[in-house]
C-alpha cells in the first residue's frame, strides 16, 4: 500500500482534531497503529498532532520503522511512555485523546501519572474504528488475494478428507496449505468439527475422528498482507439424510436472502432479519443463536456488526461477512459464511468457493 495513503489517513485524522475538541491523539491498538501508520512492529505508539505524527518504538523495530512508515520515528531506550509525555509537554499539548477500550488500566495509570501539569488525556470511542469500516481499493484487493488463498487451500486439503480422519488433522493441512499459497497465518483459529460437535459454533478441532454419516463443518480465514478472510463450508461423509438436507437447505436460503438484502444505506439489523425470517419459516429461527455477520479487514471482526439490535448502515467498501447457521444439540451444526463486498446497489460476494453441501 503506497505511503501516500498513510499520509492521507494520518492528515484526515489530524483535521478532525479540532472537531473531537482534541490537540492530539494517541493510538495504542495494533491494528489502529498499522492502519495510519503501515508499522507492523508489536511495540508502538503513534501521537498524531495537527502539525505532525511521531511514531515511537524501540531500538529492536529501528530499521523496520524505517522502511514502513513515512512518520518521524522515535526510539525510545526505556518505556516509550516517557518519550511520548516528553513530546506532549514539548507541543504544548492540553488535551490527548487516547483509546479507552483498547487501553490497559496500567497502560492509562502510567501515562497519566507522568503528563504535565496542564495536560488531560480525553477518552475517545471508535474513531479509527468508523474510518477504517470503508475499505479502500488497496484494501479491497488484498482482502480478495486474503479470500482467493484461503479458497484455495480449502480445496487442496479438503480433496484429502477421509472417514478416519481427525479434526486436528484437517484444520493443521488447511492452515499448512493456505500458508503454502502466501498467507502470514490463519486469520482466527481454523474451527473443524464432526458429527455433534458440529452444533457449536467456535469448537477448537480435536482428535476425533470423522465418521461416515456425519456433518463436517469447516470454518476457515487466511490472513494475507494484513488483511483477513472468512469462510465457513460444510461437509458430510456418506449420503445425506431428509433431515440434514432440509436443514442446509434452509440454511442456504437464509444466506441468499442475507446477501440479497445487502446494499449500501441499509440498516445492518434489516440484513440479519432477511436470514432470520427465512429459518422462522422453517421453524428453526431459534437454533440460530449468533448474529448475521460482521466487519472484517486488518482484523477478523471489525464493526459493523449484522446482529438483529444493531442500528448501524451499511456503506459502499464496507467488507463483511453473511453467515447464518443452525445449531441442534445431538444432531450437529450447519453454517454457510462468505465474505462480501457492500455497493452502492447491492453487493459483490468476493468468496468463490461453491455453497454446495461438499459430500465427500
Amino acid at each position: 500500500m503506497a505511503n501516500s495513503e498513510f499520509e492521507q489517513r494520518r492528515q484526515t485524522v489530524a483535521s478532525g482534531l479540532a472537531e473531537h475538541k482534541l490537540d492530539g491523539l494517541l493510538v495504542s491498538w495494533g491494528p489502529n497503529l498499522r492502519y495510519l501508520s503501515g508499522f507492523t512492529g508489536s511495540n508502538a505508539l503513534l501521537l498524531v498532532t495537527p502539525g505532525k505524527s511521531i511514531l515511537f518504538t524501540d531500538p529492536r523495530y529501528t530499521i523496520q520503522a524505517g522502511q514502513e512508515s513515512t512518520c518521524q520515528v522515535r526510539i525510545a531506550k526505556g518505556p516509550l511512555v516517557i518519550d511520548v509525555v516528553a513530546a506532549i509537554a514539548k507541543s504544548g499539548l492540553k488535551r490527548v485523546g487516547y483509546e479507552p477500550a483498547l487501553t490497559t488500566c496500567d497502560a492509562y495509570q502510567s501515562l497519566e501519572s507522568k503528563l504535565p501539569m496542564k495536560a488531560t488525556l480525553v477518552a475517545v470511542k471508535g474513531w479509527i474504528e468508523e474510518l477504517r469500516t470503508v475499505k479502500s481499493p488497496a484494501e479491497i484487493a488484498r482482502i480478495r488475494r486474503s479470500v482467493e488463498t484461503n479458497s484455495k487451500a480449502f480445496e487442496q486439503a479438503v480433496a484429502r478428507v477421509r472417514p478416519g480422519m481427525k479434526e486436528q488433522d484437517l484444520a493443521a493441512d488447511l492452515e499448512y496449505r493456505m500458508r503454502r499459497l502466501g498467507a502470514e497465518k490463519p486469520s482466527f483459529e481454523t474451527i473443524v468439527a464432526g458429527g455433534v460437535r458440529s452444533a457449536l459454533p467456535h469448537a477448537q478441532p480435536t482428535a476425533a475422528r470423522f465418521r461416515t454419516g456425519e456433518l463436517i463443518v469447516v470454518d476457515m480465514g487466511a490472513l494475507q498482507a494484513g488483511y483477513c478472510s472468512d469462510m465457513t463450508r460444510m461437509l458430510y461423509l456418506g449420503a445425506p439424510t431428509a433431515k440434514v438436507k432440509r436443514t442446509y437447505k434452509a440454511v442456504l436460503e437464509a444466506q441468499l436472502a442475507g446477501i440479497d438484502a445487502v446494499r449500501a444505506g441499509v440498516r445492518t439489523a434489516a440484513v440479519d432479519a432477511a436470514a432470520r425470517n427465512v429459518l422462522k419459516g422453517y421453524g428453526l429461527d431459534g437454533a440460530f443463536i449468533h448474529s448475521t455477520g460482521h466487519g472484517l479487514g486488518l482484523e477478523i471482526h471489525e464493526p459493523p456488526r449484522l446482529g438483529k439490535r444493531d442500528k448501524g448502515r451499511l456503506k459502499a467498501g464496507m467488507a463483511i461477512t453473511i453467515e447464518p447457521g443452525v445449531y441442534l444439540e445431538g444432531f450437529g451444526g450447519i453454517r454457510i459464511e462468505d465474505t462480501v463486498l457492500v455497493t452502492e446497489k447491492g453487493c459483490e460476494i468476493l468468496t468463490p468457493t461453491g455453497k454446495e453441501l461438499r459430500v465427500l
